[in-house]
């Protein structure tokens, strides 16, 4: 043997002496873990269909309550044609106890057949307050056992009120249904999206229209310790991993507090669009959203009277000129052409958006109504300083060419 590989042999020799020295005892194998249970101290109740087991809760949030602005015991008297108008007529007469509030809370924010729905909250309005019920699944093999018993709840009602349902929830269930071959239950319900009556009401007033934004800039509710709605379904899949059912507390809450913030919302947003006059607006940009609402539905004189509210209660710059705009329109249009030069001249005597189109109605005014060829190339070149293009300049001449013209005199 060389000196090298005696060399070599003898350093293997003291790397095993002191690995051998310095290796930790090995831990001695434990015992498999028995998953957690998932029923003590956890307020769901198991309940047992034809297609398997789920899990149910219901909780009662009593009359002498309030969420925010709106009293608990308020609910119960909403009235039974209140949906009609913000519904174009569809839901008449049905009985606010015959209303469910529906809200999911689901495996993923994009949709498609690979979302699930694990969680599904329907609220109603009964004689001893709002009750929450709420349908879990454990697992995804308890799927069908939870579909069929929401098929089963909603049954008992005649309107399902969402919010963003007609966009989100409503498809997304009725995916789950067909993949599970269940038939969606929604046929035999009235579906009122209050998201878009929201909008209506907000969009000009506020940045998001959001339901947890709403709650706390018109409820005046505060949620503390809520979980982010992007934040749910890893905290579900977190569950599915490690079955720690406790962690899911904050979800149910809030699912039950979005279920609850859409009914008291339901209190505020239709009564605007059934009694405009009995509706308590706190900013003149409501009441813009809803005469926009009106004009679209050709409620000329609603819409044209819920404008001026609006005006006299005052808006910031860009909305103010728009709906001086809009009052000027209705008022040519219901053939007050005198109320309508009078707003458009306000219009073309200051800097704003709608300057040269006002100078350019009111050319249009002069020259066809009352023969006034030189207000109307007066106003014609004001607009042309304004936004200079062909088209004006084409009307310039014209109507320059009219005033040059010799004039006739009239035969007796």
């Amino acid at each position: 043997m060389s000196d090298l590989q005696e060399q070599l042999a003898y350093l293997r020799r003291r790397i095993a002496t002191i690995n051998k020295k310095y290796a930790a005892p090995k831990p001695k194998a434990a015992a498999a873990a028995a998953p957690p249970p998932v029923t003590p101290h956890f307020p769901f109740n198991e309940v047992e269909t034809s297609l398997g087991r789920h899990f149910e809760t219901e909780k009662l949030y009593e009359r002498h309550r309030r969420h925010g602005s709106i009293g608990i015991a308020d609910l119960e008297d909403l009235s039974d044609d209140l949906l009609e108008p913000i519904s174009n007529g569809q839901i008449r007469g049905v009985p606010a106890s015959k209303w469910c509030f529906l809200d999911t809370e689901t495996t993923g924010l994009a949709g498609g057949s690979g979302t699930y729905a694990f969680l599904i909250g329907v609220g109603r309005i009964t004689a001893e307050g709002f009750r929450v019920r709420q349908f879990f699944m454990r697992e995804y093999g308890e799927e069908p056992s939870l579909l069929s018993a929401v098929d089963a709840h909603l049954r008992e009602f005649q309107v399902m009120i969402t919010y963003n349902g007609i966009t989100y929830d409503q498809p997304l269930l009725e995916t789950r249904y067909r993949m599970v071959r269940q038939r969606p239950p929604f046929a035999s319900l009235e579906h009122l999206d209050l998201l878009f009556g929201a909008r209506r009401l907000w969009n000009l007033r506020f940045d998001s229209c959001r339901l947890v934004d709403l709650e706390n800039q018109i409820l005046g509710v505060e949620r503390q310790g809520d979980l982010p709605g992007e934040l749910i379904p890893y905290v579900y899949f977190e569950y599915l991993r490690n079955q720690e059912i406790s962690r899911l507390l904050p979800i149910f809450h809030h699912n039950a507090v979005d279920i609850l913030t859409l009914a008291c919302l339901t209190a505020i947003v239709p009564r605007a669009f059934y009694s405009p006059e009995l509706a308590q607006f706190a900013h003149g940009a409501e009441m813009v959203g809803l005469a926009r609402w009106w004009l679209r539905a050709e409620q000329y004189d609603n819409a044209l009277s819920l404008f001026r509210q609006a005006v006299d209660r005052g808006l910031p710059d860009d909305l103010l000129f728009r709906t001086l705009w809009d009052i000027a329109a209705l008022e040519k249009k219901l053939g007050r052409h005198d109320a309508a030069v009078a707003i458009l001249a306000d219009l073309a005597g200051s800097r704003n958006p709608r300057r040269a189109a006002a100078l350019i109605e009111l050319a249009k005014h002069y020259e066809h109504r009352e023969r006034n060829y030189v207000l109307a190339l007066e106003m014609t070149r004001s607009a042309i300083d304004i936004e200079p293009c062909e088209s004006l300049e084409r009307r310039a001449a014209r109507l320059q060419k009219r005033l040059s013209a010799p004039k006739i005199p009239r035969l007796i």
